[in-house]
Parts: structure tokens; sequence; C-alpha cells
């Protein structure tokens, strides 16, 4: 018992004398510049968040007027207060607070643009080049984009590390992606390096710190323009759609947009869109907020349908324009990536239900998807250019014209402008005399088991057809998209560990290229009751019916990883609407 406590004082006194020794660096002097922060102006704010953030004779409140974020970021925030420090908030008080911190100590455009990803929920491999340093310390946990989305004073920014080491001590030890914790757990170099210059022994958060000061300041010029010609969103009135779902292909439809009297800068949504190869038409009420002049967060969903989507859109300065990401799912792993145009009265073609037309074809059904569109017209108003004759137009709405080509034989290959009354769509579709290959889209996929305590992640698959192009070469880039294709799916074993057995328990592929993940394991079906994880193949195989009768079928495949659920999420926001 001597020898243990003895061995338990000499360890103990060791990790005090290294602790001393290799001290982390301390926050900055808590005297911000004179043109530093933020002046609060709601008494909101001030009311519920004062108690904690004092304010000076300006106006500025400790720690919330030195910042400027995403909503999702104070979003983040006010959830941390409210959980972690007994913050009472009432919901209606909770979103008038991120309205206000989200328009007053927002971002501009300018700095959003480069990270959009981050609140379009898109899965995206992104690395951060500017400094390799700061980058594997912060991507540890969350995402460089978080902290992309923030601007401090250098006080602020070294507040925030302070934070980090309460909440999480063990980020001071812990090395992060084969790099350092948040203090010294590495002797100092001492011998010069490559390049024949010194070495920098600085620690490894006074690196960070400095770098996170320099390139993520609180003033910034692209902040400065913005905040001073800020003003709330005008944009009720109707809006085009154009989009694509993976799976699904391309989308097109209408946007109504109405103010929300009961919101600041809040709209009341009625969308309808109809997937375009299969004309199933989709529609959805909904409700929207605009943070800081630009950011569009809404939700919505079929009226009586449980299944909500989400929406995070950048609108265009000029209101004419807004374009993102709509998603849904347990993971925000279902999306269309869409783009939204106002509409006047003039005509506008979205484009067809074919991604491609085959030549020779003879009375081939095209329908035409717009708004606007001419009650009355003729075949010879319409057109896609050498070779493709229209030769009947079916029907004609005012949102869908339904028309009969031909397509000769001698028609060049390669994309066609759509042109209807004098409007025109470009690269609408492509004219095609063959299917040279196609390609499984993504082509690393990732599901997650669930099911019983933690929801499943679901991936869909697509098949895109190619055509070699006009150098006949495949790989190259006058390749031809010829859009989705129908083909038959199934999984294959992906030869990871020996015996592997993945494909009888990681899950099932549909008819439509979904992925839907097994249950949480343990597994006792399993060989060593292992979970039902694994590495699969995803195969897609394609028999043209429209070739030679001894045609082979064509082939591809992409590899699916089924892994574990994300055991702690950091603070899912849920949407900021």
């Amino acid at each position: 018992m001597v020898k243990r406590l003895g061995w338990f004082l000499f360890v103990f006194c060791a990790l005090v004398r290294a602790a001393a020794a290799q001290p982390p660096p301390a926050a900055p002097a808590a005297t911000p510049a004179a043109d530093d922060g933020i002046p609060v102006q709601s008494d909101l704010v001030k009311s519920k968040c004062g108690g904690c953030h004092r304010s000076d004779d300006k106006g500025r409140m400790t720690r919330i007027s030195y910042r400027r974020a995403s909503p999702e970021n104070w979003e983040k925030t006010i959830k941390r207060m409210v959980s972690l420090n007994n913050v009472r908030l009432e919901p209606a008080d909770a979103r008038n607070i991120l309205k206000y911190l989200a328009d007053h100590n927002g971002l501009a455009p300018e700095e959003v643009r480069p990270i959009a990803f981050e609140a379009e929920r898109r899965m995206v491999e992104f690395t951060y080049t500017a400094d390799k340093l700061t980058s594997d310390t912060c991507s540890s946990c969350h995402t460089i984009s978080r902290v992309m989305s923030e601007r401090r004073t250098k006080e602020d920014w070294g507040l925030l590390v302070d934070m980090h080491r309460g909440y999480y001590p063990l980020v001071d030890n812990q090395p992060m992606n084969g790099g350092q914790g948040f203090r010294r757990t590495r002797p100092q170099q001492t011998e010069p390096g490559e390049d024949g210059r010194p070495p920098d022994n600085r620690h490894p958060m006074e690196r960070a710190l400095e770098h996170l000061t320099k390139t993520f300041p609180l003033n910034t010029p692209a902040w400065a323009s913005w905040s001073a010609s800020m003003q709330p969103a005008k944009l009720a009135g109707k809006w085009a759609i154009s989009g694509y779902q993976a799976g699904k292909g391309p989308i097109v439809g209408q946007m109504t947009v109405s103010a929300d009297p009961s919101s600041p800068d809040g709209f009341n949504v009625e969308t309808h869109y109809v997937i375009a190869r299969t004309g199933e038409a989709v529609n959805r009420a909904g409700k929207s907020v605009v943070y800081t002049g630009f950011q569009w967060r809404g939700r919505g969903g079929v009226p009586g349908s449980d299944n909500v989507w989400r929406e995070s859109m950048m609108v265009e300065r000029d209101w004419r324009e807004m374009s993102g990401r709509w998603f849904t799912g347990a993971y925000d792993e279902i999306g269309i990536d869409v783009k939204l145009v106002r509409l006047g009265s003039e005509p506008v073609v979205f484009g067809s239900d074919l991604a491609a037309i085959k030549t020779p074809s003879t009375a081939r059904a095209v329908k035409i998807y717009g708004a606007n569109l001419p009650a009355t017209i003729k075949a010879e108003d319409i057109g896609f250019g050498q070779g493709v004759k229209v030769t009947r137009v079916v029907s004609a709405k005012p949102d869908e014209l339904a028309i009969e080509v031909d397509v000769a034989a001698n028609a060049p290959i390669g994309p066609r402008d759509l042109s209807v009354a004098g409007t025109v769509k470009p690269a609408s579709l492509v004219v095609y005399d063959r299917i040279d290959g196609i390609k499984v889209l993504p082509q690393a996929g990732l599901a997650r088991v669930g099911g019983v305590v933690f929801p499943k992640q679901l991936q869909q698959f697509e098949a895109i057809g190619t055509h070699n192009g006009p150098d006949g070469k495949p790989n190259t880039e006058d390749d031809l998209n010829l859009g989705m294709v129908d083909v038959k799916w199934s999984i294959e074993e992906y030869t990871a560990t020996f015996g592997d057995d993945d494909t009888q328990f990681v899950g099932a592929l549909d008819d439509k290229g979904m992925f839907t993940p097994n249950v949480d394991g343990p597994n006792s079906k399993r060989s060593g009751n292992r979970n039902n994880v694994g590495d699969i193949w995803v195969v897609a195989e394609l028999i043209d019916t429209t070739g030679p009768a001894n045609a082979k079928p064509i082939r591809a495949r992409a590899h699916l990883l089924v892994t574990v659920p994300i055991y702690m999420n950091w603070f899912n926001t849920g949407g900021t609407q």
C-alpha cells in the first residue's frame, strides 16, 4: 500500500512539474481597442444576457460585442447558455435574440460564400490550406468551417480557447490529428528545418491564435460594407425553381413567397415542383426567415406529413436569385440542390423531362416545363436545333407543353438548346447515338446503422449514362452526360477482412438505388457477435435495349462504408427556423 501511494505521489509531482514548466498560453489582457466591439441596442438581449455579460458606457457587452457569427453558431451559443448556464428563455425570446445577433453581429455574404456548405449540411471533402496546425487542432472535434463561421477580436479568440479547456479538459494533452493538444506535449525542436530556418518553438495554441486573429478578425471591410447597406429583403412574389435530387434527377417548379406579418423578415411559402423524368408532383408549405439580409433559413413539408424539409439558401444582392440546398433525414443526408429565379410575366423555360434523346427516334414524347408558357403554340415555334423536328403539340398549359419529336439518324451528337416562342433554355438536353458507359454516384458513400437507439443514415446512389464524345475516349473533357439511366442494382462483397460477410448484415439496396442500413448491433448471428457494419460494393448494371441484341451489360460500381452512428452530436441545431 505504501509503495502504491509513493508511486502515485511521484507521478503526481512529475505531472505538476511538467505543467509548471510548460504552461498553456494565457488569454490576452481584457483591454479592447477603442474601435473594437459592436454596441448592443436590443433591450431583450440586454435583459436576458446582461446578468453575465456586462455593458460598458458605449453599450458594448462582454463577449457578445466582440464576436460575429453565422445564425447556426449563434444558435449553438444560445443553446449552451440555456443548458449549461441555466439561462431561462421562452422560445419566442430565443428566436428574437438569435435574429438580432445574426443581423447585427453576423457575417457578410463574402464571408459566408466559401463555407456555405456548413449551413447547407453538405457532405463534402474540404481541406483548409491556410494553416494546417489550426485545421488539425480544430477539426479533430468539429468541422473547420464552424471556425470559419466566426469573427472575433484577439482577446475573444483567446477566451474561446480558455472555454474549450474548461469544458473539455482532455484537449490540453490529447494530440489532435497527429498534431499537439492545447498545451505542449512534445519536446521543443532544436534543429533547423528542411529549409534551413530556425525552428518555430512557439506554443501550438499561440500559433493558432495568431492565425485566427489575423485571418478572422472582428472588423473586416466586407462586414463594414454589408452592415451599412443591409436592409430587409423584399422577396414576396413568385419564383421559378430548378434543381437536382440525387436518385430522382432534375426538379422544376414554382415557389410563392408572401410576407409573414408575425415575424420580422419572415415569409410564408407555398412550393410546387415536379420531378421532371417521372412527372411526380410535390406540394409543400412552410415558413422561412432571412437572417443578415441574405441568409434564407426555412422549413416545411407536405401538409399532414411528418417529413420535414429544411432550407438553407443565399439571397443575391439584387433579390432576383437564391440558391442553396433543401434537405431532410436524420443526418440531413437527403437533399436537393436548388436555384430560384424571380418570375415576372414573361415566359420562362425550365427544361424538359428528358436529359438525353437517342437518334434515330420517331414520335418521341417530350414534356417541356416552364412558367407563363403560351396557351396557343405551333410546332414550328419550338426548336431543338439541327436534326430534331417537333412534329406535334399534344397539349399546352402555362407550366407544361406536351410535344412529339422526330430525331434524324444523321442528327449531330451533342448538347441542344431548347427554344419556345423566342425563349431559350441553353443545353436543355443531349442528342446521342449510344451509351458508352455508366458511372455510379457518389463514388464513395456513407451510411450509419441505427433504428433501435440511434437513427439510421441512408445513402442514395444513382447511375449516370455517358457518351465518349467526339474523341471517342472515356473520361475526357468532351464526354457527354446523358443523365440518369435505369439500372439493375445489387451489392457485392468488398473484401476488407478474411472471411468477410458484410453483404449479409450491413443492410439492403432497393431498386431505386437507396441503401438502408441494418439496425444497431451487436448481432448475435454474426461471428464474434459483431456490429452490423462493414464495406461493400454497390453495383449498377445497364442493358441497353436500344442497342444490338448481343450487347454485353454495362457495369459500374461504387464503394459504400456502413459504419456506426454519431454517438455525440455537438449541439445539433435542428435548424434555425
